[in-house]
């Protein structure tokens, strides 16, 4: 018996939903257990709160509270064992859904690369402002990362990441889908759950498709048209405090140096494999570190 959970309560924290993007399912098994499964209708990840506002015959044993990153498609969640032999289980649940980990495990001490060709020569800018990255609302507390550039400058992956957004120089798509209101931007989920957006920058080739891994150090596209500064803002939703929450990341800024880079500085870019390779599997280090 398979059936799909309706509640009114679905929330989002990006965009007011038209839509339902997340349909949760149960299935009752022969001995009476509960299988819960979830569908992501979008097409790049979704991460699920979930919480009982009413559990009998019942209990979850899933570790609190509950966040499931959920692929496009289905995917499997948990199972509600049968405990009584006055009935099956049931339930009454809520879920909230987020475009980042809203519990991420953060390492304030990554180093992230410089975004440009190893061997370039770069001066970081103060950022000004962020206008339209939110339409027009300005998130109240915000942080960023800029750098001097000039148009068709190529742009590399400063961290691993995983390609949600890639927005041109005109928005055409259905806005729920939005991961900020910026044009010429691209937006990648990191391993940690933050989510990293690369403003002025453009995918003129269509190398790129969402959900595609790129490595740290990777080609990523080249600074947009009529640009002179690309901007990199490192952000995720939390569980507990509205709004996005802003990271200041640092940057290698010499082979074996970490810092929150500032415009006073000139450097020259490094990639060292050993830091190119902190997120890569074995077998990715032998193939695409050489």
């Amino acid at each position: 018996m398979l059936k799909t959970l309706l509640f009114a309560s679905f929330i989002f924290t990006v965009f007011a939903a038209k839509a339902q993007l997340v349909d949760v399912e149960y299935n009752y098994n022969n001995v009476g257990d509960c299988i819960l499964g979830a569908h992501n209708q979008s097409k790049t990840p979704l991460y699920m709160n979930l919480w009982f506002t009413t559990l009998e015959n019942t209990s979850f044993r899933e570790p609190l509270p509950y966040i499931k990153k959920l692929d496009p498609g289905f995917n499997s969640l948990f199972t509600l064992p049968r405990e009584s032999d006055e009935g099956a289980p049931y339930f009454i649940f809520q879920v909230k859904t987020f475009r980042s980990d809203p519990v991420p495990v953060i390492n304030l001490d990554f180093p992230y690369l410089i975004p440009f060709a190893p061997g370039t020569k770069v001066k970081p800018v103060d950022v000004k402002n962020i206008d339209g990255f939110w339409g027009a609302e300005a998130p109240k507390a915000w942080k960023a990362t800029g750098f001097e550039a000039t148009p068709g400058m190529s742009v590399f992956a400063v961290r691993q990441g995983q390609v949600v957004e890639i927005a041109g120089a005109r928005r055409t798509d259905d806005a729920q889908t939005w991961y900020n209101t910026w044009t010429n931007a691209i937006t990648l989920l990191q391993p940690d759950g933050t989510l990293i957006i690369y403003r002025n920058v453009t995918d003129p080739q269509g190398n790129l498709a969402l959900n595609q891994k790129i490595h740290a150090g990777e080609l990523l596209g080249e600074v947009a048209p009529g640009s002179t500064e690309l901007v990199v803002v490192v952000c995720h939703y939390s569980l507990y405090t509205e709004g996005l929450q802003f990271i200041i990341p640092q940057f290698l800024t010499a082979p074996s140096k970490t810092e929150i880079v500032n415009s006073a500085q000139n450097i020259e870019v490094v990639h060292p494999n050993e830091v190119r390779g902190l997120e890569m599997t074995k077998k990715e280090q032998r193939q695409l570190l050489k």
